[in-house]
């Protein structure tokens, strides 16, 4: 019978600073999953294809302000070099990108490969971004000295949802953001730490229980923190249910807390 081999995911990054990533490739989950050869990456520096004796890869703003944009020529033959070995799209990370989300980093975790450019300075000539970038990507509404602590997180978004990259296959699946909730509460030994319990439904063993309070738990973290994550959802009745229970339990609180202050 034959046997077919996976696909290895590619990740080539155009960035001036590639040592950088070492981050990634060296460190925890990312690392064993390189080991594992479930990903590459290949790192182009655009001062390799400049032509001058400076190795210049930037040039004052056209129109006047303050910083550097970075020059169409470097960045574009890094580019061109890249596609060689990789058909995948071009993403650059920019804070004018679509945010980054759980769903986003699950469908270009499909991809076979993805070439990042993580820029610096100013931002890059916008001709460039038109006729070599696919798509733009922002981890969040903030600016950073250079894009690649946001390629690093695309990366590490992507390369944890690689069949193989956990121990536990589970563990990608239950994290914030997969059903669209934050995470419950998670415990471990000691079972009491400074005269602080586990929750005694943990160690039950009953795992209906412990699979409601834990989605209980994660509607009710999801509520405080985030609800603008539970807005458009479509609830379950069970998560209707226990949202119900939540409001009425909140609102004793605070009837209780009043009362005490009263009192």
């Amino acid at each position: 019978m034959q046997s077919f081999k996976a696909q290895v995911m590619r990740f080539d990054i155009i960035t001036l600073f590639p040592e950088m990533f070492d981050a990634v490739t060296k460190y925890g989950i990312t690392s064993r999953a390189i080991d594992k050869k479930l990903y590459e990456v290949h790192c182009w520096n655009p001062r390799d294809y400049t032509t001058d004796v400076h190795k210049t890869v930037d040039d004052r703003p056209y129109g006047g302000g303050p910083g550097m944009v970075m020059l169409i020529e470097p960045l574009e033959k890094a580019i061109l070099s890249a596609k060689a070995g990789n058909a995948g799209k071009v993403i650059h990370l920019s804070p004018v990108g679509k945010p980054l989300t759980h769903e986003l980093a699950l469908s270009l975790s499909k991809e076979t490969g993805l070439i990042l450019l993580a820029s610096r300075y100013e931002g890059v000539d916008q001709r460039l971004i038109d006729a070599q970038v696919d798509e733009e990507i922002s981890i969040g509404d903030y600016v950073l000295s250079g894009g690649e602590l946001p390629a690093m997180v695309l990366m590490d978004a992507i390369i944890r949802l690689l069949p193989g990259a956990l121990g536990d296959s589970d563990s990608a699946i239950e994290d914030s953001f997969v059903d669209g909730l934050l995470d419950c509460p998670h415990y471990t030994r000691p079972e009491t730490y400074q005269e602080q319990s586990v929750p005694e439904v943990l160690l039950s063993g009953n795992h209906a229980k412990i699979k409601q309070w834990r989605l209980k738990q994660s509607l009710f973290k999801t509520m405080t923190k985030r609800a603008d994550l539970l807005a458009n959802r479509l609830l379950t009745k069970e998560e209707s249910r226990l949202l119900l229970e939540l409001d009425t339990e909140l609102a004793l609180m605070q009837e209780q807390d009043s009362y005490n202050e009263k009192v």
